[in-house]
């Protein structure tokens, strides 16, 4: 892994449109990103597929994870992308821009300190919340509650992150807002202790 800079870093082959990246960002190779926000400190790996998300910050976002697959017309005579990609297909005729306009519309979004497993799919107008987990090969049409860990086709609640109440303490706690050199003086504690005992240490502050 690169020695990461507040400058976004792309790896080989990266096709980024529409794209705002956030400071201490990494995107893996192959991968695709289409009106993206992605917020401090998150990263994909390899061959990833976003489209039309939010992502917060210290979002880990595995590789093959797709997030926000547009769709197709299902209300119309056909389902193919002739009748909105039509510019491809005659001299005489234009894109649907209504069409694509709908589809940017329909936003997903990833909260903070979230994990998105290897080969997940998240559909559009999806939230996951904050400290979310999103378990392998999960497809996810519904949306998740903070600190909550869902997995299967389709998602369902497998359990809870942490205890009850803890997960409201540590949105309160935000820790995700602090600046970068906050971070490194409290990285032993990130490290060692767990997360009760975090929050006793850091919400007195």
């Amino acid at each position: 892994m690169p020695r990461l800079r507040e400058e976004p870093y792309l790896h080989e082959q990266v096709e980024a449109v529409n794209t705002t990246l956030g400071r201490y960002t990494q995107i893996g190779q192959n991968t695709r990103l289409a009106q993206v926000e992605m917020g401090d400190y998150s990263y994909c790996d390899r061959f990833c597929d976003l489209a039309n998300v939010t992502v917060g910050k210290f979002a880990n976002i595995a590789s093959f994870v797709r997030i926000g697959a547009t769709d197709h017309p299902l209300d119309r005579a056909s389902l193919h992308h002739f009748t909105y990609r039509s510019a491809s297909y005659w001299d005489d005729a234009t894109d649907d821009a209504d069409w694509f306009a709908h589809r940017a519309s329909r936003r997903a979004f990833v909260g903070h300190d979230t994990w998105i497993g290897h080969n997940a799919q998240i559909k559009p107008d999806v939230t996951i919340g904050h400290g979310a987990v999103i378990a392998s090969g999960a497809i996810v049409t519904k949306d998740v509650a903070p600190y909550t860990i869902v997995g299967g086709v389709t998602a369902s609640k497998l359990r809870d992150r942490y205890a009850p109440g803890v997960a409201d303490r540590m949105m309160a706690l935000a820790w995700w807002d602090w600046d970068h050199a906050t971070l490194r003086t409290r990285l032993d504690d990130f490290r060692h202790l767990n997360a009760e005992a975090f929050l006793e240490k850091y919400e007195r502050l």
